[in-house]
């Protein structure tokens, strides 16, 4: 495997013209995981009928800013993307063990 793999196109997407190395695929996974997290927050709150923050929003905001920030890290070394993924990679680390702290580990489940 050559040096250069994680920023080599991937071979099966040239057919779609689609160019697009792994850190690339790992940049956007992290960027749809970490926007997507609004999604659950909307739909938990509409089944709840008031604003609430699932568990499952701290999960996608720590995957999503460690795997952005690992394409910023690695694979584009842009210290303004770094600092971008950075501070809410430690935010949502602290929210996620402060939600376990104060509701217990099986909080989601005993709500419905």
């Amino acid at each position: 495997m050559p040096a250069d793999f994680m920023n080599t196109p991937i071979a099966w997407l040239e057919w779609t013209g689609v160019h697009m190395s792994p850190w690339k695929l790992i940049g956007l996974t992290g960027a749809l995981l970490f926007g997507g997290r609004w999604v659950v927050q909307f739909f938990a709150s509409r089944r709840h009928g008031k604003p609430v923050i699932p568990r499952a929003f701290w999960y996608m905001s720590i995957a999503g800013s460690l795997m952005a920030l690992s394409y910023f890290i690695f694979g584009k070394n842009d210290a303004v993307g770094v600092l971008q993924n950075l501070f809410p990679t430690f935010t949502a680390a602290y929210s996620l063990y402060l939600d376990i702290k104060h509701r217990g580990w099986h909080r989601d489940r005993a709500s419905h």
